[in-house]
Formats: structure tokens, sequence, C-alpha cells
């Protein structure tokens, strides 16, 4: 298991908003099977399968929560990706205020293998496979499908909403946006991104870069999987620039990859806009052209 887990890394944001009530993103009435990947009591992840007979393409979910916070439960079970035939697993992962880095990135390797080995008896067909993350849960979403890519285990394609993609370059793209981020610099000491790392971003901004996915895409030039990629253009806490960098370093890693990339006029960090209409639909349609 450690050979095959890269050293990436993470970005914050606060935990995305949810609207358990709308018709996408509502929770479906059934439980989620929950299983452990690990020995860490947050080293888990749940399974919830669609009506019919599987084993069952896989819609991999992993929250957001500035590396702090956050947990799977707060990510509604999307009804329509289960109509449609597909599973969802949301995954746990160990969080900064206990575990440094890379155990975040460790964690969501480690249940995606899981997934692989154990995905049969679960009802799983883990050869069909789509991560997606919402926030600071698309940075690891964007990392591990990298390093699936690395190990020869490409996954069916990524979906990454508001996500943060180069730490180095932050509070840069807020600044050339004219705002002031919510949540404070980036480069602080006491920044999520800095907590999380063990020393301040802009102390080792290269490193910082290296370690993200965007530093990770400048050394890879290999065929990719498709990607869908969503970002608020009135986002207070990750400017959506860092959205443009992920298209763009993901181009020019694989010219030839299928790239899904748009802002969502007026949104901010997550919330409705992200849950219901445009959005919803185009993720829909993202993982059933990849998945089914």
């Amino acid at each position: 298991m450690p050979g095959l887990i890269r050293r990436t890394l993470l970005i914050g944001g606060a935990a995305a908003a949810v609207a358990a009530a709308t018709l996408y993103w509502r929770a479906r009435s059934q439980g989620a099977t929950e299983v452990a990947y690990g020995a860490d009591p947050r080293q888990v992840l749940d399974v919830t399968l669609p009506n019919g007979d599987g084993p069952f393409p896989v819609l991999v979910m992993v929250h957001g929560g500035a590396f702090q916070m956050g947990d799977k439960s707060d990510l509604p079970i999307p009804v329509d990706v289960l109509d449609a035939g597909i599973a969802v697993v949301r995954v746990n992962y160990r969080l900064s205020g206990t575990d440094p880095w890379p155990a975040q990135a460790d964690d969501c390797l480690a249940a995606i293998v899981h997934l692989q080995r154990e995905g049969a008896a679960l009802g799983l067909d883990p050869s069909r496979l789509v991560l997606l993350g919402h926030s600071a849960g698309a940075f690891l979403a964007v990392s591990t499908a990298l390093s699936l890519v690395e190990v020869g285990l490409s996954p069916r394609g990524v979906v990454s909403l508001y996500g943060p993609m180069d730490f180095s370059t932050m509070d840069a793209d807020m600044a050339t946006l004219g705002r002031v981020p919510a949540m404070g610099a980036t480069d602080a000491p006491d920044s999520p991104e800095s907590l999380l790392l063990g020393y301040p971003v802009a102390e080792n901004r290269a490193l910082a870069r290296r370690m993200g996915p965007i530093g990770r895409l400048d050394q890879i030039r290999e065929p990719l999987p498709p990607i869908l990629i969503r970002h608020g253009d009135a986002d207070p806490l990750v400017a959506d620039l860092q959205a443009k960098r992920l298209r763009e370093a993901w181009l020019a890693a694989d010219p030839q990859a299928q790239i899904d990339y748009a802002l969502v006029p007026g949104a901010g960090h997550g919330g409705e806009p992200f849950e219901t209409g445009k959005v919803a639909e185009d993720i829909l349609a993202f993982l059933t052209a990849t998945l089914t």
C-alpha cells in the first residue's frame, strides 16, 4: 500500500453548504452500508446501491471542510445518480488537526484500493469509477486520480467542484480578481493550508506548488481521464482562477483529454447552484457518459 500512495496535497475552503431538500441532492431513504478501509475511526466509507442487480459503476464522493472538519454524512446522496444505476460511495479521511499531511491523501487512495479489492463483494464494479470532490475534497479527488494514473489504474473520470488546486498562487489569484479572501490569506502561518503542510505556504512556495495537482500535472505527459470542472465566479474563499489553472494544466499534460470546464455565474463557494439546475444536470450527464 505505501508504495502506491503518492505524496500529494489537499487544500481548504469552508465546508460546502448543503441543500438537502433539493430534488437532485436529497438523501435517499435507504441506508448506506458502513465499511472500514483502515484501523482509524476516520478510515471509513459508506456504500449506497441503486435498485436492481449489480455490480454497479461507482461515484466516489469526497467531502470538504478546510482539511480540519467535515464528514461524509455532510454530502447528501444524489438520488438521480442512484436512479441512473450508479452506486454512491462517500469517504471519510483523517483530519489535519490530529494527523498531518499526507494522511489525507493516503486515506483517500487507501479507500480506492479497498474498493478495488473488495468491490465485487459490495456489489460494485470498481473498474468503472469516477471521483468527485467539493472544495478541499476536490483537491483530494483530483490528487487521488493523478495517483491512480501514475500507477496505471486511471479512473473513468473526475469531477472537481470549486476546489483550490495550487496553494502557492491562491492569494495572488484573489488579488488579481480584486477580492479579499473571506478566510484570510493562504500564505499566513495559521491558514488551513499552512497548518495542513506544517509550514507557512509563503515560506516554501515551490514545495507547496509541487505537492498539489497543478505542480504534479507539470510532470505528467500521459493520457488523463475526462474531467468536469465547475467553480463559482463569485467565490469568496477560492478564486475561480484556480479552476482555470486546473483546466490549463490538465490540457498541457494531455492535449487529447476531454475537459468540461465552466464557471457558474454569480455562484459562491458551494451551495444550491452546484446542487440543482444546470450544474446537477451536467454532472449527471458526465457520469452517465463515462460510467454507463
